[in-house]
């Protein structure tokens, strides 16, 4: 059963780390070809923005908020 949960955390850690990867591929590519990535339907760093504005607004709790997940992003 412990087994079990540990391959589950893996497969749930590796599927975070493509997820990165294919944030930044699309960042990189809206910036090189602008705002029109015909694969990319969505303004990728448009989303980002709006993101970092709502934790912005939001003062101390936004920032503990982004710790709290580069923490739990970051532990092995």
């Amino acid at each position: 059963m412990l087994e079990r949960l540990r391959n589950t955390g893996a497969w749930i850690r590796e599927l975070t780390e493509v997820s990165l990867g294919l944030l930044a591929l699309a960042v990189v590519l809206q910036v090189l070809f602008g705002a029109t990535v015909p694969f990319f339907p969505i303004d990728v760093v448009g989303s980002v923005v709006e993101v970092t504005m709502q934790l912005g607004s939001e003062g101390l709790v936004g920032l503990v908020a982004v710790w709290a997940l580069i923490a739990l992003f970051n532990r092995n």
